[in-house]
C-alpha cells in the first residue's frame, strides 16, 4: 500500500501538479483547498504526511499546524512562498517537521517526505512499549506521547524527537550533530545553539525529570537514569 500525502494548499494548478509527480513516484497525494477541507480530512485519519502552505483563502497555515501538532505525531512539511528566515523559524518552533519555499523542486520535494517517512517510520521499542527513563520518565514514541511520574507533558514536536533519540541511547554521549540530523533534513542550515535551546525548553517542560538530561562540555548531550 503507497503512503498517503495530503495536501493543502488553494493553488488547484500547483496542487495537481504536485499530486500527479508524487502519484507517479508511488504516492498517494489527496488534495485540499481550504482549511476547512484539511482538518476535516486529517480528522478521518490514514495520512503519513502533511504538505501544508502558510496562506489559506480561510485562514493561516501556521494556526493548523501548530493545532495539529498538539495531537499527532503527523510529519508536517510547510511548503509556501513565505521565505523569510522569521517565517521559516515560526514554523519550525510551531511544530512542522521540514520547510520548503515556493518556487521548489519536485525532485527535492520527494526526496524530504521520503526522509520524514523515514525518520517517522518504525524505530526504538516493541510497538507500543515505551522507552523508560528512571522510575519518572516515560516517553511513547508510537503515541507521541510523554508522562512524568504518570502525569502527561506537552511537547513540540521537535522536543519529542529530541528526547526520543536521547532516551533510545540511554547513557550514550550524542553530539549535537548527531542530534541536529535526527531533528532535520542534512541540508538545512541550522545552528548547534538550536539544539541547547531546545534542551532547556524540554528540561523546564519535564520539570524534576529533566535532570535525566546530562550536558557533556563541548560534545553534546546524553541521558542517564
Amino acid at each position: 500500500m503507497s503512503d498517503r500525502v495530503l495536501m493543502i494548499d488553494d493553488d488547484a494548478a500547483l496542487a495537481g501538479m504536485v499530486a500527479e509527480y508524487l502519484g507517479s513516484r508511488g504516492l498517494s497525494v489527496t488534495i485540499a483547498g481550504t482549511l476547512e477541507q484539511g482538518e476535516t480530512l486529517l480528522k478521518r485519519g490514514g495520512f503519513d504526511v502533511l504538505i501544508l502552505d502558510a496562506m489559506l483563502p480561510d485562514g493561516d497555515g501556521f494556526d493548523l499546524c501548530k493545532a495539529w501538532r498538539q495531537q499527532s505525531a503527523l510529519p508536517i512539511l510547510m511548503l509556501t512562498a513565505r521565505g523569510e528566515e522569521a517565517d521559516k523559524v515560526i514554523g519550525l518552533e510551531l511544530g512542522a517537521d521540514d520547510y520548503m519555499t515556493k518556487p521548489f523542486s519536485t525532485r527535492e520535494l520527494t526526496a524530504r517526505i521520503r526522509a520524514l517517512l523515514r525518520r517517522a517510520g518504525p524505530s526504538g521499542p516493541a510497538a507500543g512499549q515505551p522507552l523508560r527513563v528512571g522510575l519518572d520518565l516515560a516517553v511513547f514514541p508510537d503515541a507521541f506521547q510523554v508522562t512524568v511520574e504518570g502525569q502527561p507533558v506537552s511537547l513540540t514536536a521537535s522536543e519529542f524527537r529530541l528526547l526520543c533519540a536521547l532516551a533510545e541511547a540511554p547513557g550514550r554521549v550524542l553530539s549535537r550533530d548527531q542530534l541536529l540530523n535526527r531533528l532535520w533534513s542534512d541540508d538545512r542550515m541550522v545552528l548547534d545553539r538550536t539544539i541547547d535551546v531546545h534542551v532547556k525548553h524540554l528540561r523546564d517542560k519535564l520539570g524534576k525529570a529533566g535532570r535525566h538530561i546530562k550536558a557533556v562540555r563541548s560534545v553534546g548531550y546524553k541521558i542517564e537514569p
